[in-house]
């Protein structure tokens, strides 16, 4: 069987650093760029980090909770 570069433990920690130290560089970077920003709330750090996890979470909720039934068909729908 071939071994695959995610089966390494230590590849997946380095993604893992490299990962969290993007994040980390960004937020830096957030408090110091200037933004021009039309709401009042915009200016907060890390305000799109926030907006954008929380509409992701959202969008799964929704799926699985409200469109997954409807859509959901028997198992032996095609039978």
């Amino acid at each position: 069987m071939k071994k695959h570069i995610w089966d390494e433990k230590k590849n997946i920690e380095t993604l893992l650093k490299v990962f969290f130290g993007i994040c980390v560089i960004l937020f830096g970077l957030d408090l110091v760029v200037d933004k021009e920003v039309h709401m009042p709330w915009e200016a907060w750090p890390g305000f799109y980090a926030i907006y954008g996890l929380v509409a992701c979470v959202i969008l799964v909720l929704v799926s699985k909770y409200i469109l997954r039934p409807v859509v959901k068909r028997d198992e032996d729908y095609y039978d």
